[in-house]
């Protein structure tokens, strides 16, 4: 298994679950492990009672479990915030007040917080030092127009600088006698954060495809296994390596002597789902890592043991 793990998947089938099950594996095993949450939900306070913010915070009761909760507004506040302090040092003091209100503007635009967040999983991967990163991600819509980011935001950036670059030309070439002009390429401001930002997104372009994986965490219903394949398109298009899935949820099949009404309803959708669970198996390239059965209590405390002795996921380092 790579060293960075992407947990994903439709809104509401357990991916806070079965990646806090997979820390707790890499853990007692011995990995130095930090479990990230970037679902605003952040139900993995939750599974392990326990309040966390957006510092890696030691788990009680692990020697080698962290966990770390993104705040999405916070992470869009500081995002233009930056960006304003960056472009406030390059411009006149009249375009200031036009800056805070463009800011205040693109707090509420759509892919503010995907930008945001990606800078803050670009950091992560950037300066974290254990043995094996673990992402538990917002449902995958959201995570998928995060990991597209640096594909198109990494040509957008390009173009920027050929821009800037053709207008710092320009601009020597229109310096007249012995006049030195204010503009050149070396030691630009502009021009220097926008080499910043592309190399940020190369190593975000390279490190997910070079050290990441993701493992799609699914339950055995039409719609999910309908959204788990168009993910699986997705991801392979943005040449994204994918470890399996794990289906999740699936209900427990009565004892043989049991026929009572309940126990006919749960026979008919024990089928019905191991019907869905085929259709994973044979319809779909990746391997199903793990099946999870229903558990009538939270999975936490004692259950994450239960939970991840059933993960078929390597933990090598």
């Amino acid at each position: 298994m790579e060293r960075f793990v992407f947990f994903g998947g439709k809104g509401g089938v357990g991916k806070t679950s079965i990646s806090a099950a997979y820390a707790h594996k890499c853990a007692r095993a011995g990995a130095e492990t930090l479990l990230v949450s970037t679902d605003p939900a952040h139900s993995t306070a939750d599974v392990f009672d326990q309040a966390f913010d957006d510092t890696p915070t030691p788990v009680d009761g692990y020697d080698s479990l962290e966990v770390l909760e993104t705040d999405p507004e916070q992470e869009v506040t500081e995002h233009l915030m930056e960006t304003k302090r960056a472009l406030g040092d390059q411009v006149s003091a009249s375009v200031v007040n036009e800056i805070d209100r463009q800011i205040e503007l693109s707090h509420q635009t759509p892919g503010a917080h995907e930008a945001a967040l990606f800078d803050r999983f670009i950091d992560i991967m950037q300066e974290s030092d254990h043995d094996r990163v673990v992402f538990d991600t917002s449902p995958t819509g959201g995570t998928l127009r995060l990991l597209s980011l640096p594909e198109y935001l990494g040509g957008w950036i390009d173009r920027l600088i050929e821009k800037r670059e053709a207008s710092i030309d320009l601009y020597e070439r229109a310096a007249i006698g012995d006049r030195e002009p204010r503009r050149t390429a070396l030691g630009d401001p502009i021009l220097a954060r926008l080499q910043g930002r592309r190399e940020r997104f190369e190593f975000a372009r390279e490190t997910l495809r070079e050290s990441a994986t993701f493992v799609l965490v699914t339950n055995p219903d039409e719609l999910s296994v309908r959204e788990t394949a168009r993910a699986l398109d997705s991801l392979q298009d943005y040449e994204l390596q994918v470890a399996g899935l794990v289906v999740n949820r699936l209900t427990p099949e009565p004892e043989p002597e049991e026929d009572g009404r309940g126990a006919r309803y749960l026979r008919e959708r024990v089928q019905t789902e191991r019907e869905r669970l085929r259709e994973l198996e044979t319809s779909l390239d990746p391997p199903v890592l793990a099946t999870i059965e229903t558990r009538v209590s939270e999975i936490k405390g004692s259950f994450l043991d239960d939970v991840a002795e059933d993960l078929d996921v390597s933990i090598t380092v």
